[in-house]
């Protein structure tokens, strides 16, 4: 038993052999529908009163393009870019508060390194 090494060292396992059940990754889309019935319809969703549905690779409403209340769209754009004007404003405060604390706490160090430095020097005139 060695006196630092592991004492546990288990054997590494040999790689698994990779190897599927079901053969439905070889079936093409048709040969799938026709054997197991599935019909995959696009995928839809109801968000806020409205039913969308995914086509070429957008959310689109159920009935054509969103049209939906403009007066509504535009309050919610407006209300968007109030709220990342004040993140802004608030990210901007946050990097000043940071620099203010970085500023105290190096004159704070440096006040004790001559505080520290001020009683030895005082320590070695008595």
């Amino acid at each position: 038993m060695p006196l630092f090494g592991n004492s546990f060292s288990p054997k590494k396992t040999p790689p698994r052999k990779w190897a599927s059940l079901s053969n439905l990754h070889l079936l093409d889309r048709s040969t799938r529908e026709v054997e197991l019935g599935l019909e995959y319809g696009t995928p839809t969703m109801h968000l806020a009163g409205q039913s969308l549905k995914f086509e070429n690779g957008h959310w689109v409403s159920e009935s054509g393009s969103f049209l939906g209340d403009r007066r509504e769209l535009q309050r919610l754009r407006k209300r968007n870019q109030q709220l990342e004007e004040e993140n802004n404003l608030l990210r901007l405060k946050v990097d000043i508060l940071l620099d203010m604390l970085s500023e105290t706490t190096a004159e704070s160090h440096l006040m004790e390194k001559e505080l520290e430095e001020l009683k030895q020097h005082n320590r070695r005139k008595k």
